[in-house]
């Protein structure tokens, strides 16, 4: 750590570390973050920044986020994620949100739903395949392991329909043991989860700008 003088304001500026692939101690466990409020996406994916930042490898699949009417279809976090070593994203999920008038068409939701479920699923089996005791590439493809995958909107897909909840238990249930699953989405409380995660957050809203009909903002929503 520097010296705090050297902070701008006087405050401590840690030197950061090169980072080298690494492999965690005690990752293993279930996250499940859910509920009205805005932080459910920015929890799990500051969780994927500090993960990777230890050298640790991670893997963000988005269900059902993307562009709609009312946002761009290149957000923040692509690009970030992008710049980052150790992480990697897709989305297989529609591009727009399932029953909600954001300019996007229904029909194809439960199809691509069901498509990301797929996908989930080739990444666990991968995962089980993998040595997760060890550290693994900063760049290899996702199909030679993870430490942490991050299944960002799933809980939202089983929510509305478009995904049967036991297909999430059953994903919960194939995981190896030392890979941390952290899942997200969902206004409604997943009941069918809570014997089966470590970790069950409610995110809730007290107040949100989009009541006001405040529309998505670059660089906080997107």
């Amino acid at each position: 750590m520097s010296d705090p003088a050297d902070a701008p304001g006087g405050g401590a500026a840690p030197t950061a570390e090169p980072i080298e692939p690494s492999a965690p101690d005690e990752f293993g466990l279930v996250q499940a973050w859910w509920g009205d409020g805005k932080g459910k996406t920015t929890a799990a994916l500051g969780m994927a920044v500090r993960a990777a930042g230890h050298g640790y490898r991670v893997h963000v699949l988005q269900f059902m986020k993307g562009g709609a009417a009312s946002v761009e279809s290149v957000r923040g976090e692509y690009n970030a994620m992008a710049a980052l070593p150790g992480v990697s994203y897709e989305n297989l999920g529609h591009y727009g949100w399932h029953a909600l008038n954001d300019g996007t068409d229904d029909r194809d939701h439960e199809a691509e739903a069901r498509a990301g479920l797929e996908r989930a699923e080739e990444l666990l089996a991968a995962a089980r395949d993998a040595d997760l005791t060890a550290a693994l590439p900063l760049a290899g493809p996702p199909e030679d392991g993870m430490h942490m995958l991050v299944l960002d909107e799933l809980l939202y897909a089983a929510d509305r329909g478009l995904i049967a909840p036991g297909t999430v238990v059953d994903l919960v249930e194939s995981k190896p043991a030392d890979l941390e699953l952290v899942l997200t989405g969902s206004h409604e409380r997943p009941e069918y989860l809570l014997d089966h995660a470590d970790l069950v957050t409610n995110v809730r809203k007290d107040k949100h700008p989009i009541d006001d009909g405040q529309r998505a903002r670059r660089g906080t929503e997107y």
